[in-house]
Order: C-alpha cells, then structure tokens, then sequence
C-alpha cells in the first residue's frame, strides 16, 4: 500500500472510521523535515502493506484539522485506533526509528 492523501472531506471516513490503524503524517510543502521523512514513511506503507494505513495531510489546505488535534510543529505523526489517537511523534526521525514506533504501536 502507498500513503494516501487526505484532507476534511476524508478524514472522518478514511483515518476516524478505518478498521486498521492509521498513522497521520501532518505536513506542509514548504518544510524541509517533512520532505525528509516522506520517502520513509511511504516505504513503510509498502512494507507493512494492509497492517496500517499511512496517512498525509497538508496543514496549510487544512488549518482546522491541524488546531483539532493540537498540531503545533511539523512533522507531526499521529497513531489513530479506533478513531482515538494513540500515540504522536514530533519532528523528522531516520526510517529505522519511524518504522519501529510504528511497528510497537501494531502490538
């Protein structure tokens, strides 16, 4: 599976009511951290396949989404299970390390 975008017409469907956990990376065009993480996290969507959904959604197209759930530095990453965030992590981080908080909130 490759990440998916969404957006405020989405989320509700796509990240509060998915049956799998969904891992929300909060981002925006103009940050260089976030551009850093992006080939990570999509490598990681292919790898963990239907396990997770991974999850892009651009701050600046969707200010309200970002103030709801306290977005105050990007990158942002949000574990949502059962339409709960379970847990978040802030700032860019190396693959090995994403992947593996990933994978501990899988268990």
């Amino acid at each position: 599976m490759t990440t998916v975008k969404v957006d405020k017409s989405n989320f509700q469907a796509d990240v509060l009511n998915a049956k799998e956990p969904v891992v929300v990376d909060f981002w925006a065009e103009w940050c260089g951290p976030c551009k850093m993480i992006a080939p990570a996290l999509e490598d990681i969507a292919k790898e963990l396949g239907s396990k997770v959904k991974i999850a892009k959604l651009n701050i600046d197209e969707n200010p309200e989404l970002a103030a709801q759930f306290g977005v105050r530095s990007i990158p942002t990453l949000m574990i949502f299970k059962g339409g709960e965030v379970a847990d978040m992590k802030v700032g860019a981080a190396p693959k090995t390390a994403l992947s593996h908080w990933i994978n501990g909130s899988l268990a």
